[in-house]
């Protein structure tokens, strides 16, 4: 028993180690791996660099992202963390400058 109770302080840091760091990166991999693969032309997406446009044309490691009427722009697929769905993007949120800008007029 001597031998586990040395041990054990160790193996517990490796257990919580697996679970705040090792499970969640690849739950994180796995999904975006899962929205990369269901991109398609015409699929509105969302770079890592915070660029919104819409996908063109769909090559083997790459996506042609037209990002204004005319400019597309080669990317690699890894660059797509998010596909915007057509709910959000019909949906705009009321601004809050919006009722600020009202009252400012009365005044």
């Amino acid at each position: 028993m001597n031998g586990w109770e040395s041990i054990l302080p160790f193996v517990l840091i490796v257990v919580v180690f697996w679970f705040l760091v090792v499970r969640p990166s690849r739950n994180q991999q796995k999904r975006l791996a899962a929205t990369q693969s269901s991109v398609a032309v015409g699929s509105q997406v969302m770079l890592g660099s915070g660029i919104y446009g819409t996908v063109a044309g769909v090559g083997e490691e790459t996506f042609d992202v037209e990002i204004a009427p005319g400019t597309t722009m080669k990317v690699a697929k890894a660059a797509v963390v998010r596909v915007i769905e057509p709910t959000e993007s019909t949906q705009s949120p009321a601004s809050p400058t919006d009722d600020t800008s009202a009252s400012d007029q009365d005044h």
